[in-house]
């Protein structure tokens, strides 16, 4: 009787996972059948308007009525239009260098993508930028100081 057993386990596991085959495959086309494909339409192809204005070989620059400049750019792949905004300015890294004074050397630290920056130097090797950050320092530290008496 174990024997009958064992030989008859392999074969209900097979069943059992034909089974549960079958079913999966059955909801699936159930699924299929109930959601129907929604047909998008392709996006219009751009276009260069009436009133473009060549910039250089390749790049138009055109205002539309609500007062927004486009810039058009033949690629190859096709025409594109980009919002034209004004670049902004990139942030001056040289605000964001603490110095302290340690006697005749300076120590710098600066923030940075990986981590904080730290460096030192004599106080006659300093280029212009370090000098403004330490000029910058012994100013916080006089309004501190007198921050700190008052």
């Amino acid at each position: 009787m174990d024997r009958e057993i064992e030989t008859m386990r392999p074969k209900l596991c097979l069943l059992l996972v034909l089974v549960i085959g079958i079913a999966q495959a059955e909801d699936r086309q159930k699924l299929k059948k109930e959601t129907p494909k929604k047909k998008t339409a392709p996006p219009a192809e751009l276009t260069l308007p009436a009133g473009a204005k060549l910039v250089e070989p390749g790049t138009y620059t055109f205002t539309d009525a609500q007062g927004k400049k486009w810039i058009y750019r033949q690629t190859p792949f096709g025409l594109a239009r980009a919002e034209d905004k004004p670049a902004e300015p990139a942030p001056a890294a040289s605000l964001a260098t603490t110095a302290t004074e340690d006697g005749d050397i300076v120590r710098f630290e600066r923030p940075g993508p990986f981590g904080v920056y730290r460096w030192q130097k004599k106080k006659s090797e300093l280029d212009e930028d370090e000098r403004s950050a330490l000029e910058r320092s012994r100013g916080k530290d006089t309004t501190t100081a007198k921050a700190k008496q008052e």
